[in-house]
């Protein structure tokens, strides 16, 4: 299975390919609205508004699987974010990101990536960068700030 090959859904229930991000870099992140890192969406829109005219692409998925911290609806994740964040990125539906029920997304992610959690994210805003040919390049870990990724993701634009 390639990246390109995953389906995914946004909050507002729309279901697309990520093949139509073919030849764009991607940082993707699991995200949760109400995580003590949640500052971190406000790095990550920084990103979005600096490089998206370079053609990269962030994505947002919440999980619920820690500590209970995306409790409500999709169209709640997505409000918390756009409304206290001011993110303008895409925001996903609500899935798993370990275990039987993760996200394909999510396994394909971790398979390619490994680290100290092998095919297991350790907690809201483990963040991955994919390069233009979907290739995953680099699991960023959640206490990491998204804006230390600048150099990766210039080298990928």
């Amino acid at each position: 299975m390639i990246i390109y090959d995953i389906n995914v859904r946004k909050a507002s229930g729309e279901s697309y390919d990520l093949s139509q991000y073919e030849g764009k870099p991607m940082l993707i992140t699991n995200t949760a609205s109400k995580c003590g890192l949640a500052g971190q969406y406000d790095e990550l829109e920084a990103l979005h508004q600096e490089y998206k005219d370079q053609g990269l692409v962030v994505l947002g998925f919440p999980s619920n699987q820690f500590n209970n911290q995306e409790p409500g609806s999709n169209e709640d994740a997505e409000n918390a974010c756009r409304v206290n964040h001011g993110v303008t990125f895409d925001i996903h539906e609500i899935k798993d990101v370990n275990g039987d029920d993760a996200h394909p997304l999510f396994k394909h992610l971790t398979s390619e990536t490994g680290g100290t959690f092998g095919d297991k994210i350790k907690w809201n805003f483990t963040k991955f960068l994919v390069d233009k040919d979907g290739n995953v390049i680099s699991r960023v870990a959640p206490t990491t700030s998204p804006l230390k990724m600048k150099e990766d993701i210039e080298k990928v634009l």
